[in-house]
């Protein structure tokens, strides 16, 4: 998604409508994808009926999970005017919504291949908080970093009930130094697998979560399928994933999406300017002119990204980085939350979304809502210029995984979850 930089130029004297409401029926989508479930909606005290039918609700740990949300009950009612269309959504949500202040310290990690990613820790928090106090990780989306206001306001809301929060800027996001001939990408595990391990070292009696938004949830997903039943977090959150980078790609480049596509890789190519002097007479099947003027990601990737990673193509690139592939190995709680169809997520087609292996998976759950836009949400009692719709609910998700306490010796707790290497103590 699209940096922020700037707070909203909106006057914050604007009146929220709280008085407007409107009933949305179950889509034709969501009445197939889970028949039972929509006929049991009528029944009183089944498990669909804890979540309106404007929402669409799937996934094998559905029955586990849908009693720890106070949200989902209510129909989801996107904001007057601004929400009616997606891109108005995205875009609203990109240069308007507030950002909030937030004091950060930086640190910066180099990892074993020489590159360096930065994390942005809450100023403070180190000492104001309990060595023990869960610890949630943020992954922005493609060139994202701390800035963006989606991150923060998730970073806000998390602090607001004592977390410890740190942003994951990958190389060359957010400032983040470049200090090798290689960016990040939508398939390389070897950052945030050293990031998360890093943490965990240093705050080793805190469950550890992670929240990742577009590009960062396709790479935090495939994070989570490879280390399987070795995975040092207790949970995740994927938001605005779009799972299936051949068929995003496709969708990215039809109408009005090529807009997107084009401002997203002017953002790669400024990177790639500011650090020019690291693929100086690189070599080799790089084409470093391509890259710093390319007009589209597809244009950047082939340039520099698959040639950096070792792929033959950019479809050699795209079809091995999805994390759709990766759902059927999570062994963590994973909740999804996605929009409902391609007109509601220029980013994320509704198509691209591995219902069937979140439906199979007793661990993940998977949330779409009517609309949204990519990384808008402009819905709940905060729009618009406030937190996005979906922050409230992943707060409940972590909350509810957060609230069960263990022992040392404890490996299972009693919803059947295995219990990862750094669990919390018994207070």
């Amino acid at each position: 998604m699209m940096r922020v930089r700037a707070s909203t130029p909106f006057s914050s004297s604007l009146h929220h409508h709280n008085n407007y409401s409107a009933t949305l029926t179950p889509s034709k989508a969501s009445r197939l994808s889970n028949p039972r479930a929509t006929a049991a909606a009528s029944t009183p005290g089944s498990t669909s009926s804890r979540h309106h039918p404007s929402i669409e609700v799937i996934g094998g740990a559905m029955d586990k999970f849908l009693p720890a949300f106070k949200t989902l009950p209510l129909p989801y009612i996107p904001y007057p005017v601004i929400a009616w269309n997606c891109h108005v959504e995205t875009i609203f949500a990109a240069f308007f919504r507030s950002l909030p202040d937030v004091r950060f310290r930086r640190e910066c990690l180099r990892t074993k291949d020489g590159g360096s990613v930065a994390l942005d820790w809450v100023s403070g928090d180190n000492h104001s908080l309990p060595p023990d106090s869960p610890l949630l990780i943020l992954l922005p989306g493609l060139t994202g970093g701390s800035e963006d206001t989606y991150v923060r306001h998730m970073l806000l809301r998390a602090r607001s009930k004592g977390w410890r929060v740190v942003v994951f800027n990958s190389r060359g996001c957010g400032n983040s130094p470049v200090t090798t001939a290689q960016f990040y990408s939508a398939s390389f595990l070897g950052d945030i697998s050293e990031v998360v391990e890093h943490i965990g070292n240093r705050y080793p009696r805190a469950n550890l979560y992670a929240v990742g938004w577009s590009i960062g949830a396709n790479i935090l997903v495939q994070y989570v399928g490879q280390e399987s039943h070795s995975c040092l977090l207790s949970g995740a959150i994927s938001l605005c994933n779009p799972f299936n980078l051949v068929i995003a790609d496709e969708d990215f480049r039809k109408g009005f999406n090529t807009v997107y596509d084009k401002a997203l890789a002017n953002a790669l190519s400024k990177i790639l300017k500011r650090n020019a002097l690291l693929f100086e007479d690189i070599g080799g099947e790089f084409n470093i002119p391509l890259a710093a003027n390319a007009k589209s990601l597809r244009e950047f990737d082939e340039g520099l990204t698959r040639v950096s990673f070792g792929f033959k193509s950019v479809d050699d690139y795209y079809s091995n980085s999805c994390s759709s592939d990766s759902v059927k190995n999570v062994s963590i709680p994973l909740l999804c939350i996605q929009a409902r169809s391609a007109e509601n997520d220029p980013f994320a087609p509704s198509r691209a979304i591995p219902r069937e292996d979140i439906q199979k998976n007793p661990k993940c759950m998977l949330i779409v809502t009517p609309k949204g836009g990519h990384l808008g949400w402009v819905a709940g009692s905060e729009a618009p210029f406030g937190a996005p719709w979906t922050d409230s609910v992943v707060m409940e998700f972590l909350e509810h995984l957060e609230q069960v306490k263990f022992s040392n010796s404890e490996r299972v707790n009693y919803t059947g979850y295995t219990i990862p290497r750094y669990t919390q103590l018994e207070r």
